[in-house]
Parts: C-alpha cells; structure tokens; sequence
C-alpha cells in the first residue's frame, strides 16, 4: 500500500508496462482476489459490492485499472473492507477447512492452507510488480518506506551499479 504514498492522482493510475500495469489497479485487483477466496471459496460472502465483478467475463483486466470515477480513497476503502473480511475468515477456520473454488474445475477442493498460499503467492507477485511500477514513476524502491532493504550508497553508486549491470548485458550479448 506504501507505494501509493506521495504520489498524484495520474501516476498512480498511468500505464507503466506494455500490457497496461499500474499501482491502483493492483490493489483493486488484490481486492477482487481476496474477496473471492475468503469469502465465495469459504461460503462466507463479504457482502461488499465490487461494482466491476461482474464485468470480468465480457470485460478482461476490468479489474486491473480504475475508472476516473474510481477514487483512490474508494479503492483502498474497499481492499482494506475485504482484507478485515479475509482477516476475519482466516481467524474463524481452522486450517483444513473445506472450500470450492469454482474456476479451478476438478482441482476446486481445497482447505484454507492451501488458499492462505496460493494468495500469499499471488500477493507477493504482484506488490514485485508494485516495487518495479514505483521505481519507474520516482525512483522510490525497497520494502518498506521506513527501510527500503537496498544498498543505500547514493544515486552516484546506483548509476555506477547499473551502468556496469549494462556493460556486462552487452559484453554476454556479443560472445
């Protein structure tokens, strides 16, 4: 969530990869994922409204972008009411609790271990394509905003760092 911070209202929005990547569109996806496996998985529905759940047959990656009237309060209001939804369920059931996840076909029976990992999983892939989206708007890298868990020897070295990270690319391109 730390990678929403400071930043305006476009670059939290604007497209940063081929394939449209960008930092609020990652949390309203995060939103959808969790609601579906902690709350349909489980048979305890959240009873919060995603307006563009169910538009995800006819409209691909709706989930991944937001609209301009999709607020950045309303986005991050809606993740943390999932995740206290998630919070709640993984409390409640034990870890071999049976679930359904429908679009999984013969593999849909599950337990919330399994589920815990597989949203841990995914969770953890796309706050990597968090770290890289932020680095591209301002630079900003690193785990945490209070401890960024990277060298912190100045923008000098980092441009040494890639600089050599470059030359080796094309020395391995040229053998």
């Amino acid at each position: 969530m730390w990678k929403l911070d400071g930043l305006p209202e476009y670059d939290i929005r604007r497209p940063l990869t081929p394939t449209g990547t960008n930092l609020l569109g990652l949390i309203k996806h995060l939103t959808g994922v969790e609601d579906e496996y902690f709350g349909l998985v489980f048979a305890r529905p959240s009873g919060i409204t995603l307006p563009w759940a169910p538009d995800l047959d006819d409209q691909p990656n709706v989930d991944m972008w937001a609209t301009a009237d999709e607020s950045r309060e309303y986005i991050v209001g809606l993740y943390r009411e999932v995740w206290a939804h998630a919070d709640a369920t993984i409390d409640e059931l034990p870890l071999d609790a049976p679930g359904q996840v429908p679009w999984w076909g013969e593999r849909g029976e599950v337990d919330l271990h399994r589920i815990l990992v597989h949203v841990i999983a995914e969770t953890n892939r796309h706050g990597g394509h968090a770290d890289i989206v932020r680095e591209l708007i301002d630079g900003s890298a690193g785990l945490r905003a209070d401890g960024s868990n990277l060298p912190s020897n100045g923008p000098e070295w980092w441009s040494q760092y890639r600089a050599q990270v470059e030359l080796a690319a094309r020395q391995a391109a040229q053998d």
